[in-house]
């Protein structure tokens, strides 16, 4: 029997369990909340930009999306997220998500995976890649234009974050651990991300012809993503802190705007999937390192 200690602790950090059955959309929501969340959040998201744009928004990238579109996007995950945890768990739900915002006091050593690794992988790649090919060596800019782009992205990211992870970690994260390891869940949250993120890499081509349009979307979609995925839930999974993984989430959009923005020339051909590839390598490499060092698995014990 549970104790007193553990019943408080499964209200406010763990998801809870349906308790109702027979027909009806409510009920089907409560007995499959993550199927039930991915759809309301692809619904919102996708919907959204085609309901603002047209079809044509839902092949857009980074650069020709507009604000409003790009709003339409990650809103959904929030506002999806948001309406399955009051469906589901009610109060207890929001009590919940609340405490993982709460929770920063987690040691530094998390606050440093969570900040560094993202742009530690994307800036250490960028400059590697900048001795070798023209197209990756960064405009310089004044110090106040610098100062200025970086606040911006630094906004940008937060923003992106808050709104991403209060229903990616928030809700769809703590309902699949109950049923898969560490891995299992950031491969299937992985490859749900990058599909989600289609509308602002559709349009993505390769000006050169060089290589076929549809693998550089795959490759700007699901190289790197999902073992970031899978880096944020062991993450989530040893700190239980929404807050880290919004922080986590954060820099790598902030880099990548910072990023774009620095580029000197437009890419083409191969070198147009080069850093993308080399990201997912390097952050595949860091899975297997935290899973060697904890014995194997990435799983807390």
């Amino acid at each position: 029997m549970a104790t007193a200690n553990q019943r408080r602790r499964g209200a406010t950090l763990e998801p809870g369990v349906p308790a109702e059955s027979g027909n009806g959309i409510r009920p089907f929501l409560r007995h499959h909340p993550v199927v039930s969340y991915y759809i309301l959040v692809f619904a919102i998201s996708w919907g959204g930009i085609v309901l603002v744009m047209g079809p044509r928004g839902m092949f857009s990238t980074g650069a020709t999306m507009p604000m409003v579109g790009g709003v339409m996007l990650t809103a959904g995950p929030s506002v999806a997220g948001l309406s399955m945890t009051v469906l589901v768990d009610g109060r207890a739900g929001l009590r919940r998500l609340a405490a993982g915002l709460r929770r920063w006091q987690v040691g530094i050593r998390w606050y440093l995976v969570a900040l560094l690794t993202g742009p530690a992988v994307t800036g250490a790649t960028t400059l590697g890649l900048s001795f070798s090919f023209q197209e990756f060596r960064p405009n310089f800019v004044p110090a106040a234009d610098a100062f200025g782009l970086v606040a911006a992205g630094l906004a940008l990211g937060l923003m992106v974050g808050l709104l991403e992870e209060l229903g990616w970690t928030g809700f769809a994260l703590p309902w699949l651990r109950r049923r898969f390891s560490v891995l299992i869940t950031g491969l299937i949250m992985g490859l749900l991300w990058g599909a989600w993120h289609f509308p602002m890499f559709g349009g993505t081509t390769d000006p050169s012809g060089t290589l076929p349009n549809l693998l550089v979307v795959v490759v700007f979609l699901f190289a790197w993503l999902p073992p970031y995925r899978v880096l944020v839930v062991w993450v989530y999974d040893r700190t239980q802190s929404l807050l880290l993984a919004i922080l986590m989430h954060a820099p790598i959009s902030a880099t990548t705007f910072v990023l774009a923005a620095l580029g000197s020339e437009a890419t083409s051909g191969v070198p147009l999937v080069i850093p993308v590839l080399i990201w997912g390598a390097v952050l595949w490499l860091i899975v297997g390192v935290v899973a060697w060092v904890n014995g194997g698995r990435l799983t807390r014990r």
